[in-house]
């Protein structure tokens, strides 16, 4: 449990001063004045956090990872795709009562409207990445391949937390807020599918003696 100290102090604190108007929402205007810069390119990377976007990569990943733990004969596979699918439907239940409740108005950059705190797009983007991620890293067994997932993982989320920026759709906090919740759901996904994944024995109840 101590791994979801980090972010949750974090998110506390970030919440904290969005809502009390610290001084380091000061400081995220300013930042974000210095972002902002609409532009075809940050329009485009900010839509890789569109749940049409992001939750059917996710999907597919989830899809792949059920099919081949049944088919190899994973003591309940079907754990770690549901740990995926519950972690994306957290994210809107957690996300919309913060927006309501924090009321935070947007960037100059787009029409007045409150409700921008945390980033609903960011979440989405670090949680549908990350968990198809996590999940599929146990199926590779290259290194290399290993390393090539997670760095595209990285740059998808990175992508799309620097589009919403730099579009002026949220303000740097919204995002850096949404990386802690997406971090506890995913570290929660992570506690959650590990307790799947091992493959049956050979004596053990419920095993198959032909393909599944």
């Amino acid at each position: 449990m101590l791994l979801f100290g980090p972010p949750v102090l974090l998110f506390a604190l970030i919440t904290w001063q969005v809502v009390a108007d610290g001084p380091l929402v000061g400081l995220d205007e300013r930042l974000s004045r210095e972002l902002v810069h609409p532009d075809q390119a940050s329009e485009l990377l900010a839509d890789l956090g569109n749940v049409q976007v992001a939750v059917p990569a996710l999907v597919i990943a989830l899809a792949y990872v059920a099919l081949r733990g049944r088919a190899t004969g994973v003591d309940r596979w079907w754990l770690p795709p549901a740990a995926g699918v519950a972690a994306m439907a957290l994210v809107p239940a957690l996300v919309a009562p913060l927006k309501e409740w924090t009321d935070r108005p947007g960037t100059p950059a787009v029409p007045p409207a409150v409700g921008y705190y945390p980033s609903g797009h960011t979440a989405t983007a670090v949680v549908a990445y990350g968990a198809a991620t996590l999940l599929l890293l146990p199926l590779l067994r290259s290194p290399g391949a290993r390393r090539a997932l997670v760095a595209v993982c990285a740059a998808l989320v990175a992508g799309a937390s620097f589009g919403l920026v730099r579009r002026g759709y949220h303000w740097p906090l919204d995002v850096a807020a949404s990386w802690c919740l997406g971090a506890v759901l995913l570290i929660g996904l992570w506690l959650l599918a590990g307790r799947g994944g091992r493959r049956r024995s050979a004596g053990a109840p419920g095993s198959r003696t032909g393909t599944g």
